[in-house]
């Protein structure tokens, strides 16, 4: 049986992408990725993110939401043009979105007001969310709590918390793991955490061009580096890669609907 890969999470849409575009492509259909989600960060990414996804039909598709470090002073009118294509029909998630302390706090309580916007959109038009968190989860736990009347779901992209974490996510809808390459760092404690996971709750991605898998960590990454992704999630689990590869894919055309 042919290997089939998901990646739920690329920016190839990225300038970094702009000089070979097509060997890209290439590349993540030799190496059996033959589908991607490319996620939005705000108005002045959708150009860039819907011509790459015209280019690639049958295999991309898009998520249309407010990236919580787009929040600034134009926030409304920008939360007003991803309402407007969260409700389109065109895209398969609401995402990139969530809430981001690490670069700054100071329209904090403005990225809560557009991450809950968001959900309600989501549950609206029965969309999975695409979460973004960083040094927030703590604060993106209390928002999906009063939100979990909704019947959420979606991914934590780029998972980094504990076990214990988790499943209190997974209490508060149908959540999964975005793992990605760093699962494959030297002495990562994302292995564990993968280990002590069930398959079921695990999608691949890459965030594509950051967060590029060992042995290629310091380059730009790729699509095609998916395999690499799914090869260290089996070796942790101690499972066959075709079995990882067959679970993730089901759980991300389950998730996404492609």
């Amino acid at each position: 049986m042919k290997l089939q890969y998901i990646d739920t999470h690329t920016h190839i849409y990225d300038e970094a992408f702009d000089r070979d575009m097509d060997d890209v492509i290439r590349r993540a259909l030799e190496a059996n990725v033959t589908k991607m989600i490319l996620p939005s960060v705000d108005s002045s990414t959708y150009k860039r993110m819907t011509d790459t996804a015209s280019r690639v039909q049958d295999i991309a598709f898009t998520a249309a939401g407010l990236h919580p470090t787009s929040v600034n002073d134009n926030w409304k009118r920008e939360l007003d043009f991803a309402c407007s294509e969260i409700s389109s029909g065109k895209h398969v998630a609401v995402g990139e979105v969530g809430i981001d302390t690490y670069w700054s706090k100071e329209y904090l309580n403005e990225q809560v007001t557009v991450f809950e916007k968001q959900i309600s959109l989501a549950s609206k038009y029965n969309l999975p969310l695409i979460i973004h968190s960083r040094e927030a989860t703590g604060l993106i736990l209390e928002v999906l709590e009063r939100n979990r009347h909704l019947n959420l779901r979606g991914v934590f992209h780029a998972y980094s918390g504990s076990k214990e974490t988790f499943a209190r996510i997974s209490s508060l809808g149908d959540f999964m793991m975005g793992i990605g390459g760093v699962v494959t760092f030297k002495n990562s404690k994302l292995r564990s955490i993968v280990k002590e996971t069930d398959i079921s709750s695990i999608i691949l991605e890459t965030d594509a061009p950051w967060l590029t898998p060992h042995p290629f960590r310091g380059k730009r990454n790729e699509p095609s580096y998916i395999p690499l992704i799914a090869k260290e999630i089996a070796s942790a689990k101690e499972l066959p890669e075709e079995e990882v590869a067959m679970a993730t894919t089901n759980n991300a055309k389950k998730m996404f609907g492609i």
